[in-house]
């Protein structure tokens, strides 16, 4: 048996953001993606798998038990599906800022929530908030905190902007261009990241007075006003405050940017053939590259495999 697939997520624009209240802008990515399955194949990865579901079924039910979590459960059907060896089976990668646990979240919510809310119904913002909120709980076995964004993502399959922490709706962005020179693109930095510890080393930056006024007045800034540009289509506005926002995290993230990306993050800067970001939290896993010009990107970052994301 195989569950419905979960896709991967992109936070195009809002890490680290969100929690200073920016706005985010979040994309499903199809092509990474997992589902629930049961399967006779006994590896060792599937053991493991099963083993820290079997964990994280506990870990719901005493959120449950303490009323941080108000989503019912059917933990019986839950708990008897892991005796029969139910695993999560995912091509997306762990600690590479794309959602994996987000859609783990998706996928037991799915099957086991009693009463949850369909992406078939009018998705009032209210609702969207509740499922953000849910899953932020559910999501906090993984990371230690959670927005819920990147489960809410995984689970609707739509683009999900985010105006605040208590405001979120879905949205369209524009129809790609199949035929366009521009790219999102990812790029893999060889090295796997952790969330928690980038959260916690931004949360005590946060008690830096200049770091905080960079955030409030150049990062959150540049990220609202990329976000409006990329809605709009607005391209060259787009590439503009890209750049100012690309110049922000590398004078001032620099920690969450590892050594085998610092030297291309400066090159884009300076050859304006690129401009690279952060994909989720940093210190590992993608990071986000913009260009004009795909082709030039891909010969100036010549040996790195490009994973093209969006093209305009």
């Amino acid at each position: 048996m195989k569950g419905p697939l979960f896709y991967a997520k992109i936070l195009l624009f809002g890490e680290y953001g969100i929690i200073k209240d920016s706005k985010g802008l979040a994309i499903p990515f199809n092509t990474f993606k997992g589902a629930l399955r049961f399967e006779d194949k006994d590896t060792a990865a599937h053991k493991e798998s099963n083993k820290k579901l079997g964990s994280y079924a506990e870990y719901l039910q005493q959120k449950r038990a303490e009323g941080a979590l108000l989503v019912a459960f059917d933990f019986e059907r839950l708990e008897a599906d892991l005796v029969e060896g139910m695993y999560f089976d995912s091509s997306i990668p762990m600690g590479y800022g794309v959602g994996s646990s987000g859609a783990i979240v998706a996928a037991i919510y799915d099957r086991y929530a009693t009463e949850k809310i369909t992406v078939l119904e009018n998705l009032t913002r209210e609702k969207l908030l509740d499922l953000k909120q849910q899953f932020g709980v559910m999501e906090s076995f993984f990371h230690g905190t959670s927005s819920g964004l990147d489960p809410l993502n995984s689970y609707l399959s739509i683009p999900i902007l985010i105006h605040a922490k208590d405001h979120v709706e879905s949205t369209h962005i524009p129809s790609q261009n199949l035929n366009g020179k521009g790219a999102v693109f990812l790029l893999d930095s060889g090295v796997v990241g952790e969330t928690a510890p980038m959260v916690q080393l931004f949360m005590k930056n946060l008690e830096n007075k200049q770091f905080e006024e960079v955030m409030r007045d150049q990062f959150v800034k540049y990220t609202d006003a990329c976000i409006d540009h990329f809605l709009k289509g607005e391209v060259k506005g787009l590439f503009k405050d890209l750049r100012k926002l690309s110049q922000v995290v590398f004078e001032h993230f620099k920690p969450m940017i590892p050594e085998s990306v610092l030297g291309l993050w400066q090159k884009g800067l300076e050859t304006d053939a690129y401009y690279l970001k952060l994909c989720g939290s940093g210190g590992g896993g993608y990071f986000l590259g913009f260009t004009e010009d795909l082709e030039r990107a891909k010969r100036e970052l010549e040996g790195h495999t490009l994973e093209v994301v969006y093209t305009f």
